[in-house]
């Protein structure tokens, strides 16, 4: 282990919303990939609310990378703090805390602290490492003020929605049609163009141009995490100018009557400023959800046709 001191950082944001409803966000890492950019997916392996391992899948310098932490959470202090027990080379180690500083009965400050080392004390890994703990605490901070001060209208604009195929084939097929996005140009009608990276295996990041129900063509940039022969979760961190966010998973499962039963789910956050800019926005906050719905829907609909008579043909 080097002595070479770690790097500390402080961010801070004052937030228009009670402490309690932003420690809910900070304290729950289940809620993240709605709220926070980076996070494709996050999960408690073990522990309770005051002391717990989690395990954390994110979006960092174009590829998706995982790691393990352990929290322990105050929630009368309003602060959590963790530590990497399993960090990604380039970082040695990583640690902080959160902590909401409560201002009146309707506003706070959060701080997010962190300090770390980065592997060999590589000057170019330490200037990387730097600059995704900025961007990341930036963009994490922001959303956290977003998510705290629209909670009141959260509901109106939430999505939670799926669709399911009963494909009578091989699950493995099925999951490897989902599974191999390189090919998706060559195999869905509304992929136009796709740029798929995967360093390790699993863990894909991927830039996708779809065609629209409309027409219209958006450029999506989403990190997916493969669970073999079962899951893929994906999370969309370019988004079409009406979302805030959109996460999603495809569930691959075995019935038992011999056929496999296939599911795409949507969780979407809806962005009313991007909707009210568009040229002609729909008339109605309902007419907005029906639209995004409508489109998303379609082109899971078409991939799992397609990952059907894939399935079913071989």
């Amino acid at each position: 282990m080097s002595d070479t001191e770690a790097t500390q950082v402080t961010h801070r944001i004052d937030i228009e919303a009670p402490a309690d409803a932003v420690y809910r966000v900070v304290s729950d890492v289940r809620l993240w990939p709605l709220y926070f950019p980076p996070t494709v997916r996050a999960e408690r392996t073990r522990g309770d609310d005051s002391d717990e391992h989690i395990r954390i899948w994110a979006v960092a310098h174009g590829e998706v990378r995982t790691w393990e932490s352990r929290r322990r959470l105050d929630p009368a202090a309003r602060s959590v703090r963790f530590e990497q027990t399993r960090p990604a080379d380039p970082v040695a180690a990583m640690g902080g805390r959160w902590e909401v500083r409560e201002r009146g009965d309707k506003a706070c400050t959060v701080v997010l602290d962190h300090h770390y080392r980065a592997v060999g004390d590589d000057p170019a890994a330490l200037a990387r490492i730097a600059e995704a703990v900025e961007t990341n605490s930036v963009s994490e901070l922001d959303h956290l003020r977003l998510a705290a001060e629209r909670s009141g209208t959260e509901e109106d604009l939430l999505l939670d929605f799926s669709d399911t195929e009963v494909i009578t084939g091989s699950a493995a097929d099925v999951y490897d049609f989902l599974q191999d996005a390189a090919k998706w140009p060559d195999r869905l009608g509304h992929v136009v163009r796709l740029d798929l990276r995967e360093k390790e295996p699993g863990l894909q990041y991927m830039e996708m141009d779809t065609r629209a129900p409309d027409g219209s063509v958006h450029t999506t940039v989403s990190g997916r995490v493969c669970f073999p022969q079962r899951q893929i979760v994906y999370k969309q961190t370019k988004l079409p100018p009406v979302l805030r966010a959109h996460n999603g998973e495809w569930l691959v499962e075995d019935a038992a009557d011999g056929t496999v039963r296939v599911t795409a789910r949507h969780q979407v956050l809806l962005d009313p400023e991007g909707i009210a800019a568009l040229p002609a926005p729909p008339a109605t906050l309902q007419a907005a959800r029906d639209a995004v719905q409508h489109s998303l829907s379609s082109n899971s609909r078409a991939t799992l046709a397609r990952a059907r008579a894939f399935a079913e043909s071989r």
